[in-house]
């Protein structure tokens, strides 16, 4: 390969353009396919397909896996190995769960599987837990409590703290179980389901949050949002205290599944299960007593991409790392948008509301929305600062990068959804990073030299541009008025300095104001 070749193909990979990692996850509901590219801190989702064979819905009555189900899991399957072979992937994982563990024909389907050319792994119960645990752990870095991951087949449950996974168990709970626990009314249900969770060893209060991974889960979180009017639509990382949490587990246990239904993002799959689950959930916290719901759209899949990470991989930000590629793709490398970062470090910090890491993941966004045309460029800016799935990140944070973005418009009046999240100094907070990377793509069009050869600091004296006397015509008229606006926003004056080229960072230099 040429040395050209070589950067193209590092090239697409940092872009999240190239297909770099696939894995295939065979659920007791459904066999789904998803294809990663970019950084695998915080991957690029390229394809995620399912097949609905529900391969667990017959384990119960004959302990097989139902033929039918097979036939349609194989069909998807083929067309799998097909995809990887026309799109040169290599790096495939198979795994397998709840249903092939436990049903008896389990062993003749991996056969099957295996004869295609793939290597599926049958995972354990506990197997399973630690992996859901390890996604949960990647998504929300610090993370302390117990983990619930709901499938079809099963349900495991394991306590995470100091980045470590703890003990963990696997029961008969899932999805395409729990009718067999209905009784004549809903608490009958509830009282057989605590009992089984106590026998499985959880039954003692945690006073902790409770993560919950799987597709139920998050449907369950996206009823909630649509209940409470919630302005952001992403499940992953929706919180709902205890309380709260109680009385959405109520309403749903006994919500009408036709109504359900009826409702935007709710599927007839999930809306036959939310109640049953709903039950399930009230269970749960009748037995661990969590201090919060926190809903994560990271699990088992994400646990495998964890895994395989180098103690240095795991160790990055994984909000930079999703926001670094998404930028890159739209015309704002990291690079860039690092030394802007740093340009407008001492004017415009983080300071009560933000974070550094926030600071400059705004920073790149600010940067690759410019790239849009000016009709586009406002909504895409909040919609993706609202809507997209980053990762370690609160509402707030993401109200900040949108007033960030914005402000980076010149657009400095705040909508609803903003100030639903943020409180109005955290929004000024922002503002006044978008303002001060608006001066930066001023100043020289987002060259490297132009940021060499000026400096923005914010002192007692106020508001003050430094510029190389080589470069003193950089000032124009343009950015005059964004320094206008950045210190009005800082409640501040502004001036413009023109300094020797030897002396544009000496604290000791005798600038010339500009007339």
């Amino acid at each position: 390969m040429t040395l050209r070749a070589k950067r193209a193909d590092r090239e697409g990979a940092f872009s999240g353009n190239k297909a770099e990692r696939a894995i295939i996850d065979i659920g007791s509901n459904t066999v789904r396919l998803v294809v990663y590219g970019g950084s695998m801190r915080a991957p690029t989702v390229l394809l995620n397909e399912k097949v609905t064979a529900q391969l667990g819905r017959e384990i119960a009555e004959t302990g097989r896996l139902a033929d039918e189900a097979v036939e349609v899991a194989m069909r998807g399957l083929k067309r799998f190995v097909l995809l990887f072979d026309d799109l040169g992937i290599e790096d495939v994982e198979t795994v397998a769960t709840a249903a092939v563990r436990d049903a008896e024909n389990g062993p003749d389907f991996v056969s099957a599987v295996r004869a295609l050319g793939l290597d599926p792994q049958v995972i354990s119960g506990e197997e399973e837990a630690r992996l859901s645990a390890h996604g949960v752990l990647g998504a929300f870095p610090g993370a302390e409590g117990s983990v619930a991951d709901l499938g079809g087949g099963s349900l495991e449950l394991i306590t995470i703290a100091d980045g470590e996974t703890g003990e963990a168990t696997s029961l008969p709970l899932g999805t395409l179980r729990l009718p067999e626990y209905r009784g004549d009314k809903s608490a009958d249900m509830r009282k057989s389901l605590e009992k089984a969770l106590k026998k499985g060893g959880w039954g003692k209060p945690i006073n902790a949050p409770l993560y919950l991974v799987g597709g139920t889960w998050r449907t369950m979180a996206v009823y909630a949002m649509q209940e409470r009017g919630h302005p952001l639509t992403d499940p992953h990382g929706f919180e709902l205290p205890f309380k709260d949490a109680v009385k959405l587990a109520e309403s749903l246990a006994n919500e009408d599944v036709e109504a359900l239904k009826a409702r935007d993002r709710i599927s007839s799959m999930r809306a036959e299960k939310l109640p049953d689950a709903a039950v399930l959930l009230q269970s749960i916290m009748a037995k661990l007593q969590p201090e919060k719901l926190v809903f994560s759209s990271w699990g088992l899949r994400e646990g495998l991409l964890y895994d395989g990470l180098p103690p240095s991989g795991r160790a990055q930000d994984p909000l930079l790392a999703g926001v670094a590629v998404f930028a890159a793709q739209r015309g704002a490398p990291p690079t860039l948008a690092t030394r802007i970062a740093g340009w407008t470090v001492d004017a415009a910090p983080a300071r009560r509301h933000g974070s550094e890491r926030l600071r400059l993941a705004a920073t790149m966004l600010a940067l690759a929305s410019m790239q849009i045309e000016p009709n586009l460029r406002h909504p895409l800016a909040v919609e993706w600062a609202l809507h997209k799935r980053w990762i370690a990140i609160d509402a707030e944070g993401r109200a900040m990068l949108a007033a960030a973005s914005m402000a980076n418009g010149n657009n400095c009046e705040m909508p609803d959804e903003l100030t639903a999240l943020a409180s109005d100094k955290a929004l000024e907070e922002a503002i006044t990073w978008g303002l001060a990377v608006r001066v930066a793509r001023r100043i020289g069009a987002r060259s490297r030299r132009s940021l060499q050869v000026s400096r923005l600091v914010l002192s007692d004296d106020g508001l003050v541009l430094r510029l190389a006397e080589s470069h003193r015509d950089l000032f124009g008229i343009p950015t005059e008025k964004d320094m206008k606006l950045l210190a009005n926003q800082l409640g501040v004056e502004f001036e413009v300095q023109i300094v020797a080229d030897e002396y544009l960072h000496a604290v000791e230099a005798e600038p010339e104001p500009v007339k």
